[in-house]
This record gives C-alpha cells, structure tokens and sequence, in this order.
C-alpha cells in the first residue's frame, strides 16, 4: 500500500512539473502573439499612410509595359 502511495505522489509529482512548464509556454506564446498584433497594426497604419501619397494608383490597375 506504501509502495503505490509513493507512485501515485511521484506521478503527481511529474504531473505539476508538467503543468507549470505548459502553463509557462502558453504565456510566453500569448506574448508573441500580443507582440505580433501590436506590429501588425503598425504595419497597417504605415500602409494607410503612405497609400495617399502614391495619388491613389494602384498597381494591379496598371497595364503591363508588353501591351
């Protein structure tokens, strides 16, 4: 009976070593993300800026220099 107590409080053991490492991957992930968000929308402003100063010419609109 000892003997499976000590099991038992061993797996447990592993387990909330494993939870605690799960549970630190998680918050780093979700500051990358929060990171990557934050970068996206400075991204974004800094395409919305600049779009007016090219006098509203878009690209895909222009005819290829063959034609």
């Amino acid at each position: 009976m000892e003997e499976r107590i000590t099991d038992l409080e061993i797996k447990f053991s592993f387990a909330q070593d494993l939870l605690e490492t799960l549970n630190t991957t998680v918050y780093r992930q979700q500051q990358q993300i929060d990171l990557l968000v934050q970068e996206l929308k400075a991204l974004r402003l800094q395409m919305q800026s600049m779009a007016p100063a090219q006098g509203g010419r878009n690209l895909a609109d222009e005819i290829p220099p063959h034609y």
